[in-house]
């Protein structure tokens, strides 16, 4: 692998950093992605394989700049500060760097590059981050699940990245237990500029751990598996109120779409505060997979609107079940010219709709077509009951793409099917 070569020294970086991130440094020295998002467990170095590498490469490259955030300054000294400083004296070539603690920066002395130390508090305030030479290159946000989203943090991007030249931003952390998490939820999206890496202790030299690190890893596998997975192995083993656990997000193809012969449609009503929800989707009844493609999720969307979009799509002619609570609006699309229906709902509908959802063998979700299905089919729960438990009635919030869904399939979980007769549609009852 690469080598540092500074006066008389010479510091093999790939002697310094685990085989499991040999594929990640291939990754970044071809420059294939701009997000690195590195999650894993306790032991994992995956700290240690960022600050290695963001100090070796402000050292190859001259215009090159990095700056650290955690979310709040106060942090920044005792944890980022302190593992730059450590991969500095790793590679033996402190004498090159200037140390300032008022504000906390880096400088490396034969250039004047420099690693800079902020703390989110509000990121409004990095608007003022300026450089003298160069650009930031490396944008790395240590324990990141604590940041409140990626709203915050595009928002720091925003104002770092510059088009004319290629930035990595790394992402480490160690996966919270509940996929409500927005990191949990992000990493499922899929997107071309972003590499997921996951990263354990096992795959580290033991001698780098030492034997008592071992011992109570392997102690607590042994008492706790749960706990076990989820902090040593950074797996994402859930609160125990997740609904939806058969969730699989991917892109579908529009070859794939043209080959189904029979589409669902769902539609939840909705102006403001709450959206309306449309959506189209697949059954697979043979495999009991379902796949939801299509959605329209929008905020004061009139019946007018929502009618011209679905003729733009070619949709409207296809039967859509609606929830039955607004006849006024079913009677009104309808008019329009628009095939839609009446949800049968009933006593005990919603119950038995999530359930019969939660019990497919898979709910594949196009995230990039259905950006709103996916968010809220990976992030609804139970809710806690605040006694270490959680309530028993399935919440009523953040499910107006599952409302719709449920809708769209209701013939198919009450039994209630459509038959061809002399090419003519029947329902069945």
């Amino acid at each position: 692998m690469s080598t540092i070569s500074l006066e008389t020294k010479q510091i093999k970086f790939s002697d310094l950093i685990s085989p499991g991130f040999h594929d990640l440094f291939w990754d970044l020295q071809d420059s294939l992605h701009t997000h690195y998002f590195l999650k894993g467990g306790r032991g994992s170095t995956k700290s240690s394989f960022v600050s290695l590498y963001i100090v070796t490469e402000i050292m190859r490259d001259p215009d090159a700049n990095a700056i650290i955030y955690r979310t709040f300054g106060s942090t920044l000294h005792d944890s980022v500060y302190e593992q730059i400083n450590w991969a500095i004296n790793e590679l033996e070539v402190s004498e090159h760097w200037k140390v300032n603690l008022n504000p906390l920066r880096l400088t490396y002395i034969p250039t004047g590059q420099k690693i800079l130390f902020k703390g989110l508090d509000d990121p409004k305030k990095q608007k003022s981050t300026k450089l003298a030479k160069g650009y930031f290159k490396f944008i790395w946000f240590e324990e990141a699940d604590q940041f409140s989203g990626m709203e915050a943090i595009r928002s720091v991007l925003q104002t770092l990245m510059r088009s004319e030249f290629h930035s990595f931003v790394f992402y480490t952390y160690n996966p919270p237990k509940s996929i409500q998490s927005w990191i949990n939820t992000e990493v499922t999206y899929t997107r071309d500029d972003r590499f997921i890496h996951h990263s354990t202790y096992l795959q580290v030299p033991r001698h780098w751990l030492g034997e008592q690190f071992i011992s109570e890893a392997e102690h607590l596998k042994k008492v706790n598996l749960a706990a076990y997975e989820h902090e040593y192995m950074g797996a994402v083993t859930g609160t125990g109120g997740e609904i939806f656990s058969n969730v699989s997000i991917r892109l579908i193809s529009d070859e794939v779409i043209k080959r189904w012969d029979k589409n669902y449609q769902g539609l939840d009503f909705g102006w403001t505060p709450d959206p309306l929800a449309w959506g189209r989707m697949y059954y697979d009844k043979t495999r009991k997979r379902l796949y939801i493609y299509d959605e329209i999720y929008k905020l004061t969307l009139s019946n007018g609107k929502l009618y011209d979009a679905l003729r733009n799509k070619g949709y409207h002619r296809d039967m859509t079940t609606a929830d039955s609570e607004e006849p006024r609006s079913i009677n009104e699309l309808q008019e329009l010219g628009m095939r839609i229906q009446k949800a049968r709902k009933g006593p005990g509908s919603v119950d038995h709709g999530i359930k019969w959802l939660a019990s497919l063998d898979a709910i594949i979700i196009d995230d990039q077509r259905c950006p709103n299905a996916a968010r809220e089919f990976l992030t609804y729960e139970l809710e806690p009951d605040g006694k270490g438990g959680f309530k028993s009635q399935y919440p009523d919030k953040n499910n107006h793409t599952i409302d719709m869904t449920r809708y769209a399939m209701e013939s198919e979980m009450t039994g209630r099917g459509v038959k061809v007769v002399n090419k003519k549609k029947v329902g069945i009852r």
